[in-house]
């Protein structure tokens, strides 16, 4: 079980194995693994260099497993993207908040649930629940439904948008010579607060006709929710123009800001925090 490769795809003498004991057919077996369209640039890699920055490859939310009648990884939480647990909003850990160790279900000695800690058996369900602002949530969840795996895959401006997530930290301007994938849950959290921190979204002090017109060049901008393909462009231009990159595509507003396509996206798509973002950007 030493392996951080099992979840992407399983080798056939493993595949058969369990199906023998387990009775679930391959094709089942193949459909909990991570999908292959899943661009692997945005899943965490295995380390264990002790710096607590850095990525530890595996997240959890306490929340899930404390519910689970058998707690279990989410394949989700594998992208460096996510910091938060779409289902209670709170943010994920991947330490374990006892002994700061990594979480690494594949090393144990024995056979144990997988929500015990490795190092000193700390049951992670326990784990206290790390606060997430509301913007940060808002931009988490934003990404993770604009950017399903069929769409990053598929769209023209899927191959930028990926490598411009990856550059997060530079663009909030923190941890400038790390990519995400390098950080830890914290570290990356605190780079998307910095992209979605509060005096973006709540302080304006452009007049009413400034505003009005900022509204409608966003009715412009704004595809349908359904449209993947337009949101990621979208976002790949918005993150990219922070740092004076050119945009994903031709065509679009050359001052569009990431919070105007995200305080967007959360009033036409309704989602966990929803209420406490709209109260927040005034909606």
């Amino acid at each position: 079980m030493w392996s951080a490769a099992l979840d992407l795809r399983l080798p056939d003498d493993v595949a058969n194995l369990l199906s023998a004991n387990t009775g679930i057919a391959h094709n089942q077996l193949a459909a909990m693994t991570l999908s292959h369209d899943l661009p692997r640039q945005l899943l965490l890699p295995l380390r264990n260099d002790g710096r607590q920055w850095a990525s530890t490859w595996l997240q959890f939310c306490c929340r899930c497993l404390a519910e689970d009648a058998q707690p279990y990884f989410r394949r989700r939480w594998r992208l460096a993207t996510r910091v938060s647990c779409t289902e209670h909003g709170c943010r994920l850990r991947d330490r374990c908040p006892s002994c700061h160790g990594r979480i690494a279900v594949f090393d144990q000695g024995e056979l144990v649930p997988q929500h015990y800690c490795v190092a000193c058996g700390y049951d992670l369900r326990r784990a206290p629940i790390p606060y997430l602002s509301p913007e940060t949530r808002t931009l988490d969840r934003c990404i993770d439904n604009i950017c399903s795996v069929e769409a990053i895959a598929h769209a023209p401006s899927g191959p930028v948008f990926v490598r411009r997530l990856l550059g997060m930290p530079s663009v909030g301007g923190y941890y400038s010579t790390m990519i995400l994938t390098s950080l830890s849950t914290a570290a990356r959290a605190y780079c998307a607060d910095r992209l979605s921190r509060p005096d973006e979204w709540l302080v304006d002090d452009a007049t009413d006709d400034e505003k009005d017109c900022k509204e409608r060049r966003l009715r412009r901008l704004i595809p349908p929710t359904s449209d993947h393909r337009a949101w990621i462009e979208l976002l790949a231009n918005a993150l990219g123009r922070r740092r004076g990159r050119p945009v994903a595509s031709e065509g679009n507003e050359p001052d569009i800001k990431l919070p105007d396509p995200l305080g967007a996206y959360a009033r036409m798509n309704p989602g966990p925090g929803r209420r406490e973002v709209q109260e927040l950007i005034g909606t």
